[in-house]
């Protein structure tokens, strides 16, 4: 499983064959920092994504869960970004 680091989070994806000749799923986990080395906070457990879609490769597949990975990570970002960063009380 191909692992890149985006920014604080890590993100696992790849193809994962079905069943013989039908084709390939994409598989994706995002994890979050943790203080602890032995340790991994996941954002988003491994699980398949583009469910629809039946690939016709691995490589086509990891690239699909890829994207997947980076839009979720992008929309995670944009809504921390526009998210005040302290409480104000009135």
């Amino acid at each position: 499983m191909p692992v890149e680091q985006i920014g604080q989070h890590e993100i696992d994806y790849s193809g994962v064959a079905l069943d013989v000749g039908t084709g390939w799923a994409a598989h994706l986990a995002i994890y979050a920092p943790s203080t602890n080395p032995m340790h991994q906070n996941s954002v988003f457990p491994q699980q398949r994504v583009a469910v629809e879609t039946v690939f016709v490769s691995e490589a086509v597949a990891a690239a699909a869960a890829r994207e997947v990975g980076m839009s979720m990570l992008a929309s995670r970002e944009a809504g921390r970004s526009t998210t005040p960063t302290h409480a104000t009380t009135g």
